[in-house]
């Protein structure tokens, strides 16, 4: 049995994860951790509104329920609260699988000397569909790589989302990046210029309850070639986090990604 605690509990993501986790045999939420202005009950099952998590608690403070988890699952939304989480889940040894985006460099490497205490998975994504397509952008950028392609994202979101790009954006970008050996990264496009040959462009839409959507083009002369996927359920991603929770559980310390997870 793995035991979690969930940061973020009553989000979006929070309570898909409250939700479905109640579809595992062999996993189990013990606790939640949220924001205190989001705190109207400290029992998780009446605060989340699922009758079968009553009497669990809820508690701003991550400290006081890590004893009761294997793995910390954080997806409070907050680049400062998850780093506090991430040094209070390392030195406890606790697994711990974030979702949270945002992260400017300096937070990630901050993340990552946690791992070294406890093993530690960062995905901006956790969706099975989404990192498939990570590896097959990889594979069709190595291909077209100084063969006349342009590379661009598009990525569509919900109204309510906070960062831009979002996480798996920035994600498809590094993988261009690398992969196409491209040099300069365009986050939006206004002013009269030609679009350089060693750039990488990432478009950001926002609107209505679009649960996400990301399209990597390569632009050829007399071809296009599109990968895409849409989300149409938050669920994919919270069970990609459970199956991600479920893995971490017991592995040694490290940095860890949803590549690891599915074996890709």
């Amino acid at each position: 049995m793995t035991k979690a605690v969930v940061c973020g509990a009553l989000g979006r993501m929070g309570k898909s994860i409250l939700r479905l986790s109640l579809e595992y045999s062999d996993f189990q939420v013990v606790a939640g951790v949220e924001h205190p202005d989001c705190i109207r009950s400290h029992d998780l099952g009446e605060a989340s509104g699922i009758e079968e998590l009553k009497g669990l608690p809820l508690t701003p403070r991550l400290e006081d329920v890590l004893g009761l988890c294997d793995v910390v699952i954080e997806f409070s939304g907050n680049t400062t609260a998850a780093i506090s989480h991430g040094k209070l889940s390392a030195l406890a040894g606790k697994g711990m699988v974030i979702g949270t985006t945002g992260f400017k460099e300096h937070e990630l490497e901050e993340l990552k000397s946690y791992s070294e205490q406890a093993p530690i998975l960062v995905s901006p994504n956790m969706s099975l569909g989404v990192n498939l397509l990570f590896r097959l952008v990889e594979i069709a950028s190595s291909v077209l790589k100084g063969r006349g392609f342009d590379a661009e994202v598009l990525e569509i979101h919900h109204r309510y989302k906070k960062d831009a790009p979002s996480g798996t954006a920035l994600k498809l970008e590094e993988i261009l990046l690398r992969t196409m050996n491209l040099q300069k990264k365009v986050h939006c496009r206004d002013g009269i210029a030609p679009r350089e040959l060693e750039e990488v462009g990432v478009m950001s839409l926002r609107g209505g309850d679009v649960v996400g959507e990301h399209t990597v083009y390569f632009f050829g002369f007399g071809e296009r070639l599109e990968l895409t996927h849409r989300a149409s359920s938050r669920d994919i991603f919270a069970k990609g986090a459970i199956e991600a929770a479920r893995w971490i559980k017991g592995k040694k310390p490290g940095w860890y990604s949803m590549f690891d997870v599915l074996g890709l």
